[in-house]
This record gives structure tokens, sequence and C-alpha cells, in this order.
């Protein structure tokens, strides 16, 4: 009898095996990337998605994409085939080997230069760095295919004039001082990237992968966005550099039963930027304002969840969350490597102990919905910076260190005009405290971004991995349109308050609210293989820094308003 078992034990092995091997032998591996803030191409797609010229069922909430989510065509790179016979340099793109079952194509070189004339300004610029003056960034690259094996190689390189500007007042009082670095000691955000030029070279958009089918494992630095936002999202953009992790995800929908699906995990190290803050020399009553952060890398657990309904056309629900803490203090449980399972409860995950003092989270949960026949869009984000303690404490007080993203886009076609439209886009982020979280928590609550137990904050080499804005602060943005397949002309307006958070813990006198309103002219146009896009924005910061100076008399007056040129230009050449 036991050595029946052991024999059909065996063959269901064997046939398990063989049907392994066959299953994977006709797998086509794609594991290129669009990456994550890829000049016009990005929001091209998206565009055409509201035309009904994409699959209606990718979420557009996990990125980076994948080609065959977007396109059935070979080059994921020409949306609009407009790149045929029209190459301004004759060359060879694209080899293939080992009997056509690998290949190596030539990615995009990608070229962007930004500067500022008065101070930093700008968001979701990836590896460059905030900083005054010029800054470019260089990148070219392969990918190389064969079976299941996939390689990107996209590095990138970064060179910023990082001229001196007036940062925080030196004449501030020290317990103003003394105030602003309580925020300071809990995020890792240099407010200059040193005292010269800075220039580094990263990996960019690179990454190895094995993908079977609609699943993808492997090792990247790319930059990831995850949710529904298009200016800001919660809790995963490009405004920093892309840092090594690895992940485990679907590379297109998969579908069930009740619908689609599409998710991300990742295993990350987060790096510190080796910058001191402004002022880190100071004192104030005889101590010392700057408590030093560990120089050690973090170590960074999040998943992305989303969910199309079968029922729903266009219709995306989808949860986030990352937890992070000093490599030193991870454990050796499988569990201790992916602490977004644990509870979300604090209650439940062991209290106030060892697990709070090591640990810190963001969560959101978003959706998307998406109206084809109308050429619009919707969508919403909702998340927490801290642990709820039980049940009772989220449904008596939900919007406890809340902050959310809410927007729309709408395009109307132009009567008279084939494939020309006129889009338009709205979208409002809110970071700063809400009456629930200073009640709570007064001068102690949690900015979005900072954290009291893991004191480099939610960034990466000194920048927000998360909304670009930074903590305790709220955009408002306007943006109008033309829009003719890859072309584009527009102009956007958005209004910027600067850290509410500290505002309205501190500074408190109504009249240096410390508020940026800025109106942007964008431009986006092909030539051949080529791809411009620039944007000239005017940018008038009132009460920059919060410096006002009362007048002579009466109470209003005008504060210290500073004007800024932000100038962007970038060039893709496709092969």
């Amino acid at each position: 009898m036991l050595n029946k078992f052991q024999y059909i034990k065996g063959a269901l092995r064997c046939k398990m095996v063989v049907f392994l091997m066959v299953f994977f032998s006709v797998l086509q591996a794609m594991g290129q990337t669009l990456p994550v803030g890829m000049p016009v191409l990005q929001d091209v797609y998206r565009r055409n998605q509201l035309l009904g010229k994409i699959n209606n069922e990718v979420s557009f909430t996990v990125l980076p994409l994948f080609p065959f989510q977007v396109t059935d065509k070979s080059k994921v790179f020409d949306p609009d085939s407009t790149m045929s016979g029209s190459s301004l340099i004759s060359m060879k793109s694209r080899f293939v080997f080992a009997k056509k079952k690998g290949k190596i194509e030539l990615l995009p070189i990608i070229w962007k230069q930004q500067t500022n004339t008065k101070f930093p300004y700008g968001l979701n610029d990836g590896a460059m760095i905030p900083a005054r003056g010029y800054q470019t960034l260089f990148s070219a690259g392969f990918y190389a295919q064969y079976g299941p094996l996939s390689i990107q190689l996209w590095p990138e390189v970064v060179y910023a004039q990082n001229s001196p500007y007036a940062g925080f007042p030196e004449n501030y009082s020290d317990e103003i001082w003394a105030q602003y670095y309580w925020r300071l000691n809990e995020i890792d955000l240099p407010e200059r990237f040193g005292n010269g030029p800075y220039s580094k070279i990263t990996w960019g958009q690179s990454s190895i992968r094995f993908t079977f089918g609609p699943v993808s494992f492997g090792l990247s630095n790319e930059n990831l966005w995850w949710g529904p936002g298009i200016r800001n999202t919660l809790v995963m953009t490009n405004n920093a550099a892309g840092f090594k992790h690895l992940t485990l995800n679907s590379v297109r929908p998969v579908n069930t039963v009740i619908g689609s699906f599409e998710w991300q995990l990742i295993a990350g190290r987060l790096e510190p930027s080796g910058y001191l803050p402004a002022g880190s020399d100071r004192t104030f009553n005889g101590r010392q304002l700057y408590n030093p952060k560990p120089d050690e890398w973090r170590f960074l657990s999040g998943v992305i969840l989303t969910y199309h309904p079968k029922w729903v056309p266009g219709l995306f629900l989808g949860a986030t969350r990352t937890m992070q803490q000093y490599h030193t203090t991870v454990g050796r449980n499988l569990i201790d490597y992916f602490p977004v399972f644990t509870p979300y409860g604090l209650r439940k995950a062991g209290g106030d102990g060892a697990l709070a003092q090591k640990r810190s989270q963001l969560y959101s949960f978003f959706m998307r919905w998406l109206w084809e026949k109308g050429h619009g869009e919707v969508y919403f984000e909702y998340g927490r910076n801290d642990y709820y303690w039980d049940k009772r404490d989220l449904q008596v007080e939900p919007a406890y260190s809340g902050a959310f993203v809410v927007g729309f886009r709408k395009l109307v076609p132009l009567k008279n005009r084939k494939d020309q439209y006129l889009q338009i886009m709205s979208e409002f982020t809110q970071l700063a405290f809400n009456p629930t979280t200073i009640n709570r928590n007064g001068n102690n609550a949690t900015s979005w971004y900072t954290s009291g137990v893991v004191r480099a904050g939610y960034t990466h080499e000194g920048q927000i991995i998360g909304s670009g804005i930074g903590p305790g602060s709220n955009m408002q943005t306007l943006e109008v349109d033309w829009v003719k397949s890859l072309k584009m002309i527009g102009l956007r307006f958005e209004r910027l308050v600067h850290n509410n958070d500290f505002f309205l813990l501190y500074i408190k006198d109504i009249r240096r609210n410390w508020v940026d309103v800025s109106a942007t002219l964008i431009g986006q146009w092909p030539y051949k293989n080529l791809l411009f896009s620039g944007r000239i924005q005017y940018v008038r910061s009132m009460n920059y820094e919060w410096q006002f100076t009362p007048p002579s008399s009466g109470y209003w007056g005008p504060g210290l308003d500073v004007t800024n040129l932000h100038l962007r230009l970038g060039v893709v050449y496709r092969f």
C-alpha cells in the first residue's frame, strides 16, 4: 500500500514538473517598463484611456507601466506611430539572438534640464535635488530579454549648480529656531545639499526581473507611483530618486470571477542624505537644537492592491501601506520582513510597546472612476500616518492623522477639430493637520512624513518619497490645456501652502502664512524621433519663510514677497 502511494506521489510530481516546463516555455517575458515621470508619454497613455484607446481594466494606480498594459504595438515609446520612416539617425536599435529567443533594444535617451532663479522649486523630478540655479539629468541605456529573464539598464547622471539662497532666516529668535527644530529632528530634509555643485550617478530606472505570465519578480531601482493622483499622491511618488527594492508585482490586470486585480509588494532600502540641516550648531537654553539621527539605512516594506469590480466598468478601488524601520531593528522572523501584513490597530499589534517604538507607517485607501464615454475621470485618496488604537477609536475619530488627495480630469472634443480636445484638470492635496489631530496631540502631533520613531522620516537621500509638497503642506491645482495626441499647450495655476502644521502650532500670526501662487505655461511637442517638453513657471512666494514686518500704522501690510522663475526643458530621443 505504501509503495503504491509513493508511486502515485512520484507520478504526480513528474506531471507537475512537465506541466511547469511546458507552461513556462510558452510564456513571453516582458519586463520592460515605461518609467514613472517619462516626459510626455506616461500622461498620453492615461489620456488615451479616457478616449477608449487603452484597456479600461488598467488602473494607472500601480506604476511603472508595462508595455503590453497600454499598447499592442512593439514600440511603447511611439504611441501614435509617427516615428516610422522619420528617424533623425539611421541606425539599428533592436537586435535578436539565440534564434529570436532573445533580444536587446536601445532605450530612449532622456535629457532633462531645469533652473530656479531665487529658491528651490518643483516636485516629482526624481533624482534631481531641490536646488537654486541650473540642474540637469541625463539617462540612456538598453533592455535585454531571454526567456523569462529581463535586464533593464537605464542609469541616470545628475548635476546641479546648487547655488546658495536665502533659507530659514538667521535673524529669527532662538525660540523660533527651537520650535523649527522640533520638526527637523524628525525628518532628513536638508535645506541645501552641500555648499557647492552637486553631482551623482545612480542606477536610475534599472531592474532585473523574472516574468512569468502576469507576475514578475526581481530587483529594481525604478521610481514607483502608487495611487490615483496626477500631481500628488500620498504614499509613493517619483519626488525622490529611485531606491533599491525587491519586487513581486503584476505586470497586467489579473482577471478573476469577481473582477481584475493589480498589485505590488516590495522590500526596499532607504538611504540617509548625509547632509546636516541648516543651523545645526545652534543652541537654546544651553541645549543643542540638533539631535543627531542614526546614520544608517532603513528597511521599507510596502504593498499596494487595486481591485476593478467586473460589475462596474472603469471603477478602481485600492489600498496602500508602507512600514519602515532602521535595518538594525529588523527581526529574523518572516513577518518581520513583511510587517505590512500585521494588524492596523495598535492594540492588536501589541500596544505601545516595542512595535510602536521601532516602526513608522503610512497607509491609504483610494478610488479612481474612469468615465470612458464622457472622456473623464474622478479620483480620491485618503490616508493616515499613525496607528489607531482599536476599532472603536477608528469609528470615533477616523479623521485623526488624516490627509487626502481629490481630483478630476475631463477631455472636451473641439468642434470641427479632429482628434483635438480641451483638457480640464483640477486636484487638491491636503497634508496639514485637521482639528481632530491638533486636539488629540497638540504640539506633539506628528506631521505627514515625519516620525519621532524613525527620525529620518519618510525620505530617501534627503527627499520625500511621498507627496513632494512636504510635511504639513497643502496644494490646489487648476489646469486647462489644448491636446492632440502627443501635442499639448496649456496653463496651470497652483497655490501651495508651506508647512501649515508649523505655522498653526508656532507662528500663529495670520499675516505670516507662507503661500506660493504660481502660473505655468506648459508645452509638449513631437518632432520625428524627438519629444520636447517644457514649462515656464512664475512663482510669487508671499511671506517667504513666514517673514512679515508689522507696518508702522494699522494691522495689515505686505510681508517679504519673493519672485522665482522655474524653467524646465526635457528632450527624449526614441530609437
